[in-house]
């Protein structure tokens, strides 16, 4: 089981985080949009750390799990923990894609594909504007101003 909440936030805990976000993080976010290819903010970034949503600071992916994929997009081949992540059935633009979506806060990530490298043969190709990054050894934020459970890592 994880060692994180993943109860979803309530009215006034929702309403917060979401006025926390620009314009472009809510088009993304909460509309399901799609930034550019190539411009990501974490495209390239090679530090170790944790990879959060932007919305609620769930832990999604770790930057050890990172890999170029040379789609324009950070790519992963699994999550921090399956548990933190939701798959939806995306039958939009005339395809049919499995979007990933935030499991506490429902926040659109982007999409996962089967054509990443070993050992899930997974790409889970994200938008950067989803994402927050902790660095390894920073404390993971509680953006629910939740009591963190006893443990709760730091990466």
């Amino acid at each position: 089981m994880s060692d994180f909440d993943l109860t979803p936030p309530d009215p006034r805990q929702r309403a917060a985080l979401e006025a926390d976000l620009s314009a472009e993080e809510r088009r993304v976010l909460l509309a399901h949009g799609t930034e550019a290819p190539f411009c990501g903010l974490f495209l390239d970034n090679k530090q170790d750390g944790v990879y959060t949503c932007r919305c609620c600071g769930l832990p999604l992916f770790r930057s050890s799990d990172k890999f170029d994929s040379g789609t324009g997009w950070p790519s992963f081949f699994q999550p921090f923990d399956e548990r933190h992540i939701r798959r939806i059935r995306d039958s939009s633009h005339g395809m049919v894609r499995t979007e990933i979506v935030c499991a506490r806060c429902g926040g659109h990530l982007g999409h996962v594909f089967p054509d990443g490298p070993p050992p899930t043969g997974e790409r889970h190709c994200l938008n950067s504007v989803s994402l927050a990054f902790i660095a390894r050894g920073q404390p993971l934020p509680d953006r629910l101003r939740r009591g963190a459970p006893e443990g709760q890592p730091a990466c």
